[in-house]
């Protein structure tokens, strides 16, 4: 199939952008490509909006997972591309339309010359959010189709087409959402002593959790707490009654995470005591960090040396995915594809090199027959 095919596979995809376990417009497409492939090797099942494909091998004892996502995010596109996005507020702007072409290309190539071992692709839901990864790990229809082993790709805009970087061990952190709502008692503006205001209430809370990762972290360990929107009132002259903080938390490693979320709670009672409020945390979706398993990670590598691709050693990132769910129960890795985009990763303007949509076909097909 030509890489032009590739590419309008991938712009179809671009169009349709859903949020997590909506994908409905985009499970059916992607069932209605599978079904036109030869049958005669594949099971396919669908669990929610995901899809599982088993590629019968040539009678290895292994089976090779490749995850990849499928959602898209709540923003509004400003490619300026002829095949921009017809779903309003919501874009393709983690490269989660390269990542599904990139699956369907191996796939297609598998279908016709199976591996030796059995390979299973997991289209995977909602990874931008509630997360889909944990759920689809813990299902039934994952206990049929499960892989000894397992990898996925992101996209990397930063890095040239013909790039791939990853590394053993820790690649992208602990990561969890952070919402607090604050509830306190409204008033004039101009009798404060009758009311809990709840700005202010906030706005205690959130200098004192800055201190949390300079005095309650490790020095040596990393973390990241940031509150990225506060509203809170109604109008200039009356005395906020509720207020709510959104933000996120990143951590190195899982204890970390746990300590830090203790150390917000702490803080939120003594917020309560000394604002005479309430305070309620929420801390939304939550994904486990992602550890490549080091032998499949030097495997990896090998496999790159053999091809025109370009080797890089990736550096920790603050990221989170999803993907670290799977990791955590089956070995395996998490790789970058240079895509060579001006703008980056949830950019409405992320505009990536479909040229590498080529380049990631064949290293993942590469991998699967050989990791």
């Amino acid at each position: 199939m030509s890489g032009e095919k590739w590419i309008n596979i991938r712009r179809d995809l671009h169009q349709i952008p859903e949020l997590g376990f909506k994908e409905v417009k985009t499970q059916k497409y992607l069932l209605e490509y599978i079904s036109n492939l030869p049958q005669e090797n594949l099971t396919v099942e669908t669990w929610k909006t995901g899809i599982f494909v088993r590629v019968r091998g040539k009678g290895g004892k292994e089976t090779i997972g490749y995850r990849a996502d499928i959602d898209g995010l709540p923003l509004t596109e400003e490619t300026g591309y002829s095949f921009a996005s017809k779903h309003h507020g919501h874009m393709h702007a983690c490269g989660h339309d390269f990542h599904m072409t990139i699956a369907l290309g191996a796939l297609s190539k598998l279908s016709v010359s199976p591996a030796e071992n059995d390979v299973v692709f997991l289209f995977q839901p909602a990874e931008e959010g509630p997360g889909g990864a944990e759920p689809m790990l813990q299902s039934k229809v994952m206990e049929r189709f499960r892989p000894d082993k397992i990898f996925a790709l992101h996209i990397a805009p930063e890095l040239p087409v013909g790039t791939v970087a990853t590394k053993p061990g820790l690649l992208f952190a602990n990561t969890s959402e952070l919402f607090i709502d604050f509830t306190g008692k409204g008033g004039h503006a101009a009798f404060p002593h009758q009311t809990h205001d709840m700005v202010v209430a906030a706005s205690y809370f959130i200098t004192q959790i800055q201190q949390i990762v300079s005095r309650r972290v490790d020095p040596l360990d990393s973390a990241v707490i940031s509150i990225g929107k506060i509203t809170g009132g109604t109008v200039q002259n009356i005395i906020a009654q509720d207020a709510r903080a959104e933000g996120t938390i990143r951590t190195l490693s899982p204890e970390s995470m746990q300590r830090v979320k203790s150390e917000i709670e702490k803080i939120a009672k003594g917020t309560e005591i000394s604002q005479e409020c309430e305070v309620k945390i929420d801390y939304g979706s939550n994904y486990y960090q992602v550890y490549n398993h080091a032998e499949l990670v030097q495997n990896f590598r090998k496999l790159v040396s053999e091809t025109d691709l370009q080797f890089q050693e990736a550096s920790m990132a603050m990221t989170g995915e999803d993907f670290g769910y799977m990791l955590k129960d089956i070995p395996g890795f998490m790789f970058w594809l240079g895509v060579d985009s001006e703008a980056g990763l949830h950019q409405s303007t992320l505009k990536p090199d479909e040229r590498a949509i080529e380049k990631g076909i064949s290293i993942v097909e590469k991998t699967l027959r050989h990791l």
